[in-house]
């Protein structure tokens, strides 16, 4: 068996050892260490690394398998690993999103079938390279889903049909629905953090950017300003109060780009603020686009307020609505010298609007300023490929 060295910058990661394909030795052994760098390679004296998922500025994944199973479950171990260059503030923004995905899947994941189950979060201290020096280490262990993101699936397929959008959201809208009403929101969601297991199964990943949420109220507390350029709506963006309707605009933004194979910038008219998706696609369906296009309206109380109301409004009869085959492009800024004819808005049915439900003034939000971090999760971890934090 070959173990990899979790150590970041080990050069040479790989150690066989044919001792550990006896089962009796393996679950026995007290430790193996890299033969390169001294590092413990069975890391939390259970998990044994087979190989690196993907890695970032911040963490890596790696597979590996828990000896102190029956059947060496396959397991996914994260690591927290920082780079030199951070500030105190950018380095204790990544160690809480790394620790708070461990707390909620704990508290989220072993609750519900379709979030990663938590098996374990540890800290590791181990001697360092240079002599009389330690480094530590934090490590998260979940489970291992056997899939694809749909990330990969959409560089695979180039576009997904409408059917297919469907399926997905008739799948993700409940586990969303799961994760507001028991007080959270996601915050991060996009193609990169869906998988489809080989089962079908759709998994949501990818929960270092929760947020708390007033349980059984509407509103949140202020976003610490950690989002998806693209994905995130404009309360969000802006550090102001995260509703359960911000989760689903990036729904619908993840939705609209599986349905056109554009990215969100792509898609976006800057100059109307006005999403411009529907000739990218040969067909889509009436309902579907009617919701799409209602979800990703600007202003949190125009969208609709939970994942329940997006699951009936689709149960609606369907009728196909064919798009033109040109692409218009996004409208040009009027010329100074010709005024440009004004364009019909187009109409999407909206239900009224409901006002938040009231909050205590203790509950009440603190109005301050979004954190330091204009980047997402993702960027947080420079993007492993397979799963993220």
């Amino acid at each position: 068996m070959d173990l990899y060295c979790t150590r970041p910058g080990c050069p040479r990661p790989v150690n066989p050892f044919p001792d550990l394909d006896d089962p009796a030795v393996l679950r026995s052994v007290p430790q193996k260490f890299c033969t390169a760098c001294g590092m413990q390679l069975i890391v939390g004296g259970h998990y044994l690394p087979l190989k690196l998922l993907g890695q970032g500025g911040f963490g890596a994944a790696f597979l590996a398998r828990d000896r102190d199973t029956r059947s060496l479950r396959q397991c996914v171990v994260k690591q927290f690993q920082p780079s030199g260059n951070l500030s105190p503030a950018q380095l204790q923004i990544a160690q809480d999103l790394f620790e708070r995905e461990g707390d909620v899947l704990e508290s989220l994941g072993n609750a519900h079938p379709q979030i990663p189950d938590s098996y374990a979060f540890f800290e590791m201290t181990v001697p360092g390279l240079q002599p009389g020096k330690q480094d530590k280490f934090f490590y998260l262990v979940q489970e291992y889903i056997d899939g694809q993101t749909m990330e990969e699936e959409l560089e695979q397929k180039g576009q997904l049909s409408s059917d297919e959008v469907m399926e997905l959201l008739e799948s993700i809208l409940p586990v969303l629905r799961f994760i507001h009403e028991n007080g959270s929101i996601h915050r991060d969601i996009k193609p990169s953090n869906i998988m489809r297991h080989r089962n079908g199964r759709f998994y949501l990943l990818d929960f270092g950017a929760v947020k708390q949420a007033t349980k059984g109220g509407v509103a949140a507390a202020r976003s610490t300003g950690i989002y998806s350029q693209g994905f995130a709506p404009p309360e969000q963006v802006s550090g102001s109060e995260v509703y359960p309707s911000t989760d689903l605009y990036a729904l619908a933004v993840t939705c609209m780009m599986l349905l056109t194979g554009k990215q969100p910038n792509e898609l976006l008219d800057s100059y109307s603020n006005t999403w411009k998706w529907r000739n990218y696609v040969a067909q889509v369906t009436s309902p579907l686009a009617d919701v799409l296009d209602r979800m990703l309206l600007p202003t949190p109380s125009e969208r609709f307020h939970s994942a329940t109301e997006v699951l009936e409004a689709l149960k609606q009869p369907i009728a196909p609505t064919p798009s033109r085959k040109a692409v218009s492009p996004p409208s040009p800024p009027p010329s100074p010298s010709s005024p440009a004819s004004p364009t019909p808005p187009t109409t999407i049915p909206a239900q009224p609007a409901q006002p938040p439900a009231p909050v205590s003034a203790a509950a009440k939000p603190v109005q301050q300023k979004p954190a330091v971090s204009p980047f997402s999760t993702l960027e947080l971890l420079g993007g492993a490929n397979v799963y993220r934090f």
